[in-house]
């Protein structure tokens, strides 16, 4: 039987992966047979991913890099190609957000969420997109969120509605640009999964509004991402770009 979801052999890079689902996924890819560069800010973090991502017998490098910071993206990217060889897939999984009305919202706060969620974002996928255009294949997933699509009530989410709103309308010009090249581009959109950035903004109307407004009634759970995930970093999704795979517990149905 064919194994859609086999890995052996590829390399894979993960950005935001000291945490949170970034650390998921760098896991779950590792499990999968991939060796896997893990890009992120906190060094030490890192260190201990590093640690779980070889318990898989996987080849795994450490990328202190801040997604706004193009220098830092360009050694990351260089670093990962020195030791694999090659970058098969691309997880842009850093991001950032804020709850705050708009009107009380300053300037720096706006800028930070959209270098981060917009800005970053562009950046990797450019450093990656030139070493995956020479090898004529590559799988990038930028992570967006259900609110590429809709925003939450009772909740001020106009800066992180608007970068991730961005990123898929990216993830579709991309995607257009090198569909030809081998190169395939999604957005995965999780719902409200427990992440350090869920737990900054989290408040009993937040956490009301997930029970009321989601059909299952509850946050994703660790590891509901990784199937999705897979699909779209493996050659199952070979025929499959430029869309918004979305895993949201039914949010955005009703």
């Amino acid at each position: 039987m064919i194994n859609y979801f086999d890995l052996k052999g590829k390399c894979a890079i993960v950005t935001g992966a000291s945490s949170g689902l970034g650390k998921q996924f760098a896991l779950c890819l590792a499990e999968q047979g991939a060796n896997v560069a893990i890009a992120a800010r906190r060094v030490e973090r890192l260190e201990e991913v590093k640690k779980e991502v070889e318990k898989f017998g996987v080849k795994c490098v450490v990328c202190p890099c801040d997604v706004t910071n193009t220098a830092q993206i360009a050694e990351a990217v260089e670093k990962t190609v020195k030791e694999f060889g090659r970058i098969d897939i691309l997880i842009n999984n850093a991001a950032g957000g804020f709850a705050t009305p708009v009107v009380e919202c300053d300037d720096q706060t706006w800028q930070n969420v959209i270098n981060t969620n917009v800005n970053g974002v562009f950046y990797f996928a450019r450093e990656v997109g030139k070493v995956m255009l020479k090898q004529k294949y590559g799988k990038i997933i930028n992570v967006g969120s259900f609110h590429c699509q809709v925003t939450m009530n009772g909740v001020p989410r106009s800066g992180y509605s608007t970068a991730k709103g961005a990123v898929y309308m990216m993830t579709k010009a991309l995607a257009a640009e090198w569909a030809k090249s081998g190169i395939t581009v999604n957005t995965l959109g999780p719902g409200y999964f427990e992440s350090e950035m869920s737990a900054k903004v989290a408040n009993q109307a937040y956490e009301d509004g997930i029970k009321n407004n989601c059909p299952m009634g509850r946050r994703g759970k660790p590891g509901e991402l990784n199937g999705a995930m897979l699909f779209l970093a493996s050659d199952a999704s070979s025929y499959v770009t430029g869309q918004l795979l979305l895993v949201d517990g039914g949010w955005t149905i009703v």
